[in-house]
Protein backbone atom coordinates (compact mmCIF):
# COMPACT_ATOMS: atom_id res chain seq x y z
CA UNK A 1 0.00 0.00 0.00
CA UNK A 2 1.57 3.50 -0.80
CA UNK A 3 1.34 5.54 1.84
CA UNK A 4 0.00 9.35 1.71
CA UNK A 5 2.65 10.94 3.30
CA UNK A 6 1.77 14.68 5.10
CA UNK A 7 3.63 17.38 6.02
CA UNK A 8 1.04 20.05 8.49
CA UNK A 9 1.88 23.03 9.64
CA UNK A 10 -0.48 23.51 12.37
CA UNK A 11 1.01 24.04 15.40
CA UNK A 12 0.68 21.34 18.01
CA UNK A 13 -2.39 23.36 20.31
CA UNK A 14 -4.42 24.15 17.71
CA UNK A 15 -3.99 20.57 16.41
CA UNK A 16 -5.56 19.48 19.73
CA UNK A 17 -8.10 21.92 19.78
CA UNK A 18 -8.92 20.65 16.36
CA UNK A 19 -9.05 16.84 17.09
CA UNK A 20 -11.10 17.74 20.17
CA UNK A 21 -14.15 19.34 17.93
CA UNK A 22 -13.56 16.81 15.77
CA UNK A 23 -14.10 14.39 18.05
CA UNK A 24 -16.87 15.70 19.54
CA UNK A 25 -18.81 15.69 16.10
CA UNK A 26 -17.72 11.77 15.88
CA UNK A 27 -15.85 11.95 13.05
CA UNK A 28 -12.05 10.53 15.25
CA UNK A 29 -11.82 7.79 17.01
CA UNK A 30 -9.56 6.15 19.59
CA UNK A 31 -8.15 2.48 19.16
CA UNK A 32 -5.58 0.61 21.18
CA UNK A 33 -2.36 -1.12 19.90
CA UNK A 34 -3.47 -4.67 21.61
CA UNK A 35 -0.45 -6.53 19.76
CA UNK A 36 2.35 -5.83 17.42
CA UNK A 37 3.70 -8.62 15.00
CA UNK A 38 6.58 -8.61 12.79
CA UNK A 39 5.33 -9.96 9.79
CA UNK A 40 9.17 -9.71 8.14
CA UNK A 41 11.99 -7.46 7.88
CA UNK A 42 10.50 -3.85 7.31
CA UNK A 43 6.66 -4.76 7.85
CA UNK A 44 4.54 -4.83 11.06
CA UNK A 45 1.21 -5.64 11.39
CA UNK A 46 -0.63 -3.73 14.63
CA UNK A 47 -3.42 -4.79 15.87
CA UNK A 48 -6.00 -2.62 17.14
CA UNK A 49 -8.60 -2.16 19.79
CA UNK A 50 -11.36 0.31 19.46
CA UNK A 51 -12.58 2.43 22.33
CA UNK A 52 -15.83 0.67 23.74
CA UNK A 53 -17.50 4.03 23.31
CA UNK A 54 -16.15 4.32 19.62
CA UNK A 55 -16.53 0.83 18.60
CA UNK A 56 -19.71 1.04 16.55
CA UNK A 57 -18.33 3.30 14.14
CA UNK A 58 -15.38 0.29 13.10
CA UNK A 59 -17.66 -1.92 10.71
CA UNK A 60 -15.95 -2.27 7.54
CA UNK A 61 -15.79 -4.00 3.86
CA UNK A 62 -12.81 -6.09 2.89
CA UNK A 63 -10.51 -3.81 1.10
CA UNK A 64 -10.80 -0.64 3.07
CA UNK A 65 -8.55 1.43 5.14
CA UNK A 66 -7.63 3.53 7.92
CA UNK A 67 -6.19 6.85 8.38
CA UNK A 68 -3.84 6.90 11.73
CA UNK A 69 -3.21 10.17 13.67
CA UNK A 70 0.54 9.27 14.16
CA UNK A 71 2.37 12.10 16.81
CA UNK A 72 5.27 14.02 15.45
CA UNK A 73 7.69 16.38 17.77
CA UNK A 74 7.65 18.85 15.05
CA UNK A 75 4.35 19.31 13.87
CA UNK A 76 2.22 17.95 16.70
CA UNK A 77 0.49 15.12 14.31
CA UNK A 78 0.79 13.67 10.98
CA UNK A 79 -2.00 11.51 8.85
CA UNK A 80 -1.53 8.30 7.33
CA UNK A 81 -3.79 5.73 5.64
CA UNK A 82 -3.36 1.84 6.33
CA UNK A 83 -5.84 -0.57 4.62
CA UNK A 84 -6.98 -3.33 6.89
CA UNK A 85 -5.40 -6.68 6.11
CA UNK A 86 -7.56 -8.25 8.88
CA UNK A 87 -11.21 -9.51 7.33
CA UNK A 88 -14.77 -8.34 8.94
CA UNK A 89 -15.98 -11.69 9.59
CA UNK A 90 -12.65 -13.00 11.72
CA UNK A 91 -14.36 -11.21 14.53
CA UNK A 92 -10.97 -10.31 16.26
CA UNK A 93 -9.11 -6.92 16.64
CA UNK A 94 -8.83 -4.62 13.20
CA UNK A 95 -5.38 -5.37 11.76
CA UNK A 96 -3.13 -2.95 9.71
CA UNK A 97 0.19 -3.74 8.28
CA UNK A 98 2.78 -1.36 7.56
CA UNK A 99 6.04 -1.58 5.64
CA UNK A 100 8.96 0.64 6.36
CA UNK A 101 9.38 3.41 3.53
CA UNK A 102 13.24 4.56 3.04
CA UNK A 103 11.75 8.89 3.68
CA UNK A 104 8.39 7.71 5.28
CA UNK A 105 7.52 9.50 8.45
CA UNK A 106 4.96 7.13 9.44
CA UNK A 107 5.48 3.83 8.75
CA UNK A 108 9.58 4.48 10.26
CA UNK A 109 7.62 5.69 13.17
CA UNK A 110 4.88 3.00 13.91
CA UNK A 111 8.10 -0.04 13.07
CA UNK A 112 10.02 1.45 15.70
CA UNK A 113 7.80 3.03 18.05
CA UNK A 114 4.59 1.22 17.98
CA UNK A 115 3.76 -0.73 21.20
CA UNK A 116 1.56 -3.03 23.05
CA UNK A 117 -0.88 -0.07 24.96
CA UNK A 118 -0.33 2.71 22.73
CA UNK A 119 -3.36 5.04 21.69
CA UNK A 120 -3.90 5.98 18.32
CA UNK A 121 -6.64 8.29 17.13
CA UNK A 122 -8.23 7.22 13.89
CA UNK A 123 -11.00 8.10 11.24
CA UNK A 124 -13.56 5.12 10.50
CA UNK A 125 -12.77 2.63 7.78
CA UNK A 126 -13.07 3.71 4.39
CA UNK A 127 -12.41 2.99 0.49
CA UNK A 128 -13.83 1.84 -2.48
CA UNK A 129 -11.73 -0.57 -3.16
CA UNK A 130 -14.09 -3.72 -2.15
CA UNK A 131 -16.04 -6.44 -3.70
CA UNK A 132 -19.62 -6.12 -4.32
CA UNK A 133 -20.14 -9.63 -4.20
CA UNK A 134 -18.13 -12.42 -2.79
CA UNK A 135 -19.69 -14.85 -4.50
CA UNK A 136 -18.06 -13.62 -7.29
CA UNK A 137 -14.93 -15.19 -9.18
CA UNK A 138 -11.83 -12.54 -8.77
CA UNK A 139 -8.38 -12.12 -9.98
CA UNK A 140 -5.91 -10.34 -7.21
CA UNK A 141 -2.52 -8.85 -7.92
CA UNK A 142 -0.22 -7.32 -5.11
CA UNK A 143 2.63 -6.12 -5.34
CA UNK A 144 4.45 -5.99 -1.57
CA UNK A 145 2.59 -4.23 0.99
CA UNK A 146 -0.20 -4.10 -1.53
CA UNK A 147 -1.22 -7.65 -0.58
CA UNK A 148 -2.91 -5.74 2.74
CA UNK A 149 -6.33 -5.08 1.84
CA UNK A 150 -5.77 -7.88 -1.13
CA UNK A 151 -5.36 -10.26 1.41
CA UNK A 152 -8.64 -9.21 3.26
CA UNK A 153 -10.54 -9.41 0.29
CA UNK A 154 -9.16 -12.86 -0.53
CA UNK A 155 -9.84 -14.07 3.07
CA UNK A 156 -13.62 -13.27 2.98
CA UNK A 157 -14.38 -14.60 -0.23
CA UNK A 158 -13.53 -18.08 1.08
CA UNK A 159 -14.78 -17.91 4.10
CA UNK A 160 -18.22 -16.10 3.44
CA UNK A 161 -18.45 -16.55 -0.42
CA UNK A 162 -18.75 -18.76 -2.75
CA UNK A 163 -15.99 -17.48 -5.07
CA UNK A 164 -12.80 -18.31 -6.78
CA UNK A 165 -9.62 -16.21 -6.36
CA UNK A 166 -6.57 -16.30 -8.02
CA UNK A 167 -3.37 -14.05 -6.82
CA UNK A 168 -0.40 -12.84 -8.43
CA UNK A 169 1.76 -11.52 -5.91
CA UNK A 170 5.27 -9.82 -6.66
CA UNK A 171 7.75 -9.34 -4.65
CA UNK A 172 11.48 -8.18 -4.65
CA UNK A 173 12.51 -11.36 -2.70
CA UNK A 174 11.05 -14.53 -0.79
CA UNK A 175 11.82 -12.71 2.47
CA UNK A 176 9.66 -9.82 1.69
CA UNK A 177 6.76 -11.70 1.38
CA UNK A 178 4.40 -10.62 3.85
CA UNK A 179 1.44 -12.92 4.71
CA UNK A 180 3.74 -15.97 3.27
CA UNK A 181 2.88 -18.70 5.48
CA UNK A 182 -0.97 -17.72 5.92
CA UNK A 183 -1.44 -17.38 2.11
CA UNK A 184 0.15 -21.25 1.87
CA UNK A 185 -1.96 -22.08 4.95
CA UNK A 186 -5.15 -20.59 3.11
CA UNK A 187 -4.28 -22.40 -0.79
CA UNK A 188 -4.02 -25.70 1.47
CA UNK A 189 -7.01 -25.30 2.86
CA UNK A 190 -8.87 -24.08 -0.36
CA UNK A 191 -7.22 -26.40 -3.38
CA UNK A 192 -10.15 -25.62 -5.57
CA UNK A 193 -10.79 -22.41 -5.09
CA UNK A 194 -7.78 -20.57 -4.35
CA UNK A 195 -4.43 -20.51 -6.74
CA UNK A 196 -1.59 -17.60 -5.59
CA UNK A 197 1.09 -17.35 -8.08
CA UNK A 198 4.42 -15.45 -6.57
CA UNK A 199 6.68 -13.56 -8.74
CA UNK A 200 9.98 -12.79 -7.10
CA UNK A 201 12.50 -9.49 -8.36
CA UNK A 202 15.18 -11.32 -7.41
CA UNK A 203 14.70 -14.53 -9.77
CA UNK A 204 12.38 -13.33 -12.37
CA UNK A 205 13.71 -9.46 -12.29
CA UNK A 206 10.41 -6.79 -12.79
CA UNK A 207 7.31 -8.36 -14.21
CA UNK A 208 7.16 -6.77 -17.46
CA UNK A 209 3.38 -6.38 -19.28
CA UNK A 210 3.51 -9.19 -21.72
CA UNK A 211 4.82 -11.17 -18.72
CA UNK A 212 1.69 -10.21 -16.25
CA UNK A 213 -0.41 -10.60 -19.02
CA UNK A 214 0.79 -14.34 -19.96
CA UNK A 215 0.03 -15.07 -16.09
CA UNK A 216 -3.62 -13.66 -15.78
CA UNK A 217 -4.82 -14.77 -19.21
CA UNK A 218 -6.89 -17.87 -17.67
CA UNK A 219 -8.89 -15.68 -15.30
CA UNK A 220 -8.83 -12.52 -17.38
CA UNK A 221 -12.61 -12.13 -17.59
CA UNK A 222 -12.98 -12.26 -13.79
CA UNK A 223 -13.46 -9.25 -11.49
CA UNK A 224 -10.06 -7.55 -10.90
CA UNK A 225 -8.39 -5.93 -7.88
CA UNK A 226 -4.68 -4.13 -7.86
CA UNK A 227 -2.77 -2.94 -5.30
CA UNK A 228 0.72 -2.14 -5.30
CA UNK A 229 3.72 0.63 -5.94
CA UNK A 230 2.51 2.56 -8.70
CA UNK A 231 4.81 1.11 -11.43
CA UNK A 232 3.48 -2.12 -11.03
CA UNK A 233 -0.18 -1.28 -10.98
CA UNK A 234 0.40 0.66 -14.62
CA UNK A 235 1.96 -2.74 -15.82
CA UNK A 236 -1.01 -4.60 -14.61
CA UNK A 237 -3.40 -2.22 -15.87
CA UNK A 238 -1.94 -2.25 -19.31
CA UNK A 239 -1.69 -6.10 -18.93
CA UNK A 240 -5.58 -6.27 -18.52
CA UNK A 241 -6.10 -4.18 -21.17
CA UNK A 242 -4.40 -6.12 -23.94
CA UNK A 243 -6.13 -9.22 -22.62
CA UNK A 244 -9.40 -7.23 -23.13
CA UNK A 245 -10.50 -6.63 -20.07
CA UNK A 246 -13.56 -4.53 -18.99
CA UNK A 247 -12.29 -1.20 -17.35
CA UNK A 248 -14.92 -1.03 -15.42
CA UNK A 249 -13.97 -4.63 -13.91
CA UNK A 250 -10.31 -3.70 -13.04
CA UNK A 251 -9.82 -2.02 -9.83
CA UNK A 252 -6.76 0.05 -8.46
CA UNK A 253 -6.03 0.85 -5.24
CA UNK A 254 -4.23 4.86 -4.86
CA UNK A 255 -3.32 6.74 -2.40
CA UNK A 256 -1.80 10.70 -3.38
CA UNK A 257 0.48 12.52 -1.21
CA UNK A 258 -1.58 14.87 0.83
CA UNK A 259 -0.59 18.61 1.87
CA UNK A 260 -2.96 18.99 5.09
CA UNK A 261 -4.20 16.73 7.63
CA UNK A 262 -7.70 15.76 8.58
CA UNK A 263 -7.20 15.73 11.95
CA UNK A 264 -6.00 19.22 12.25
CA UNK A 265 -9.09 20.58 10.02
CA UNK A 266 -11.93 22.38 12.09
CA UNK A 267 -14.89 20.44 11.10
CA UNK A 268 -16.95 23.17 12.05
CA UNK A 269 -17.35 25.69 9.81
CA UNK A 270 -20.25 28.07 8.97
CA UNK A 271 -22.86 27.79 6.35
CA UNK A 272 -23.43 31.07 4.77
CA UNK A 273 -27.11 30.40 3.29
CA UNK A 274 -27.85 33.86 2.71
CA UNK A 275 -25.67 33.83 -0.99
CA UNK A 276 -26.82 31.70 -4.15
CA UNK A 277 -27.82 27.99 -3.09
CA UNK A 278 -28.79 24.89 -4.27
CA UNK A 279 -31.26 22.13 -2.54
CA UNK A 280 -29.22 19.09 -1.32
CA UNK A 281 -30.95 15.72 -0.47
CA UNK A 282 -28.38 13.32 1.53
CA UNK A 283 -29.47 10.04 2.49
CA UNK A 284 -26.77 8.70 4.68
CA UNK A 285 -27.08 5.76 7.55
CA UNK A 286 -30.74 4.94 6.92
CA UNK A 287 -31.39 8.92 7.85
CA UNK A 288 -32.71 11.60 5.40
CA UNK A 289 -31.45 15.14 5.60
CA UNK A 290 -32.41 18.19 3.12
CA UNK A 291 -30.16 21.73 3.57
CA UNK A 292 -29.60 25.00 1.50
CA UNK A 293 -26.00 24.44 -0.44
CA UNK A 294 -24.01 27.53 -1.00
CA UNK A 295 -22.66 27.39 -4.43
CA UNK A 296 -19.42 28.07 -3.44
CA UNK A 297 -19.12 25.16 -0.65
CA UNK A 298 -17.96 21.99 -0.85
CA UNK A 299 -20.22 19.21 0.21
CA UNK A 300 -18.87 17.89 3.67
CA UNK A 301 -18.12 21.11 4.47
CA UNK A 302 -22.04 21.38 4.65
CA UNK A 303 -22.75 18.62 6.25
CA UNK A 304 -20.60 18.68 9.13
CA UNK A 305 -21.22 22.19 10.03
CA UNK A 306 -25.10 20.58 10.22
CA UNK A 307 -23.66 18.09 12.39
CA UNK A 308 -23.93 15.06 9.97
CA UNK A 309 -21.50 12.69 10.49
CA UNK A 310 -20.57 12.07 7.01
CA UNK A 311 -17.15 9.78 6.56
CA UNK A 312 -14.31 11.70 5.25
CA UNK A 313 -10.36 11.26 5.19
CA UNK A 314 -7.85 13.66 3.47
CA UNK A 315 -10.06 16.17 2.11
CA UNK A 316 -8.37 16.99 -0.56
CA UNK A 317 -9.82 14.75 -3.36
CA UNK A 318 -7.05 12.68 -3.14
CA UNK A 319 -8.65 9.60 -1.34
CA UNK A 320 -12.46 7.88 -1.81
CA UNK A 321 -13.24 7.89 2.14
CA UNK A 322 -15.85 10.89 1.44
CA UNK A 323 -17.50 9.43 -1.90
CA UNK A 324 -20.99 9.85 -2.10
CA UNK A 325 -23.39 8.84 -5.18
CA UNK A 326 -25.41 11.18 -7.15
CA UNK A 327 -29.40 9.83 -7.59
CA UNK A 328 -30.30 13.66 -9.24
CA UNK A 329 -29.29 16.65 -9.96
CA UNK A 330 -25.56 17.42 -11.16
CA UNK A 331 -22.43 18.27 -9.49
CA UNK A 332 -18.96 19.25 -10.37
CA UNK A 333 -15.74 18.53 -8.27
CA UNK A 334 -12.53 21.14 -7.65
CA UNK A 335 -10.16 18.32 -7.45
CA UNK A 336 -10.04 14.70 -8.24
CA UNK A 337 -7.01 12.64 -7.75
CA UNK A 338 -8.30 8.70 -7.67
CA UNK A 339 -12.13 8.18 -9.27
CA UNK A 340 -11.97 6.80 -12.60
CA UNK A 341 -14.12 7.97 -15.75
CA UNK A 342 -15.93 4.82 -14.74
CA UNK A 343 -16.78 5.70 -11.53
CA UNK A 344 -17.98 9.21 -12.64
CA UNK A 345 -19.87 8.19 -15.04
CA UNK A 346 -21.96 6.14 -12.31
CA UNK A 347 -22.36 9.19 -10.56
CA UNK A 348 -19.83 8.54 -7.83
CA UNK A 349 -18.54 12.58 -6.91
CA UNK A 350 -15.79 13.49 -3.60
CA UNK A 351 -18.29 14.76 -1.00
CA UNK A 352 -15.10 16.80 -0.17
CA UNK A 353 -14.40 18.23 -3.63
CA UNK A 354 -18.14 18.22 -4.78
CA UNK A 355 -20.41 21.98 -5.60
CA UNK A 356 -23.81 22.18 -7.19
CA UNK A 357 -24.20 22.72 -10.61
CA UNK A 358 -28.29 22.25 -10.71
CA UNK A 359 -30.58 24.10 -7.99
CA UNK A 360 -31.76 20.37 -6.78
CA UNK A 361 -29.02 18.01 -5.70
CA UNK A 362 -29.84 14.41 -4.29
CA UNK A 363 -27.03 11.72 -3.15
CA UNK A 364 -26.85 8.58 -1.40
CA UNK A 365 -23.82 6.81 1.02
CA UNK A 366 -25.41 3.48 0.46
Amino acid sequence: MTVTEIEPDSAELEASAAVETAQAAGGIAAVRVSRVVRETADAVSLELTPDPAHAARFSYRPGQFLTLRIPSDLTGSVSRCYSLSSAPHEDGPLKVTVKRTADGYGSNWLCDNAAEGLALDVLPPAGLFTPASLDTDLLLFAGGSGITPVLSILKSVLAQGSGQVALIYANQHEQAVIFATELAELAAAYPDRLVVLHWLQSVQGLPAVDQLAALARPWAGRETFVCGPGLFMDAVAAAMTALGADRKRVHIEKFVSLSGNPFEIDTAAEVDEDGDTATVRVELDGENHEFAWPRAQVLLDVLLAKGVDAPYSCREGACSACVCRVVSGEVTMRRNEILEDADIADGYVLACQAVPVTDDVSVTYS
